[in-house]
């Protein structure tokens, strides 16, 4: 089995195509958790034009893809990247938990549903910003 899988990995069209499905899985199945951790439907809101909701979730998605990024271009196997940005992911969870208690005179979810531009603009630049960080240490 193990040499059937390294045949296809060979092919740089197959392998591509197979990181590609398994980062949009796991981008899927990250956005979901981040969903879940909110306090707002992220996507009603952006159905409703909320600019912040699209900023942060904008921010996630790119904080997301940016590890997966790193994660590839630094580890050998499918496995040890999606092990990689996986752990990445738990990162960017601590810092928007970190976020949110550094900011003890507002509530960011409130002020994200709020469409408070400021709020979601920082939002993005943390996850954006971090997801560098993360991603200069994946080994």
């Amino acid at each position: 089995m193990n040499e059937e899988v390294d045949v296809l990995f060979s092919n740089p069209y197959l392998s591509t195509l197979a990181f590609f499905a398994v980062a949009v899985i796991a981008l899927v199945v990250f956005l979901k958790i981040f969903d879940l951790l909110t306090k707002y439907d992220d996507w009603a809101e952006i159905k409703k034009g909320n600019l912040s909701v699209a900023m942060a979730t904008g921010g996630k998605i790119f904080g997301i893809c940016n590890l997966f990024r790193f994660s590839i271009l630094n580890n050998d196997t499918m496995m040890h990247s999606l092990i990689w940005a996986g752990y990445g992911f738990l990162l960017l969870l601590v810092a928007y938990f970190i976020f949110e208690i550094l900011t003890p005179h507002f509530k960011i979810d409130e002020e994200i549903k709020k469409d408070n531009r400021a709020v979601g603009f920082l939002s993005l630049t943390i996850s954006v910003s971090l997801s560098y960080v993360v991603g200069a240490c994946v080994t």
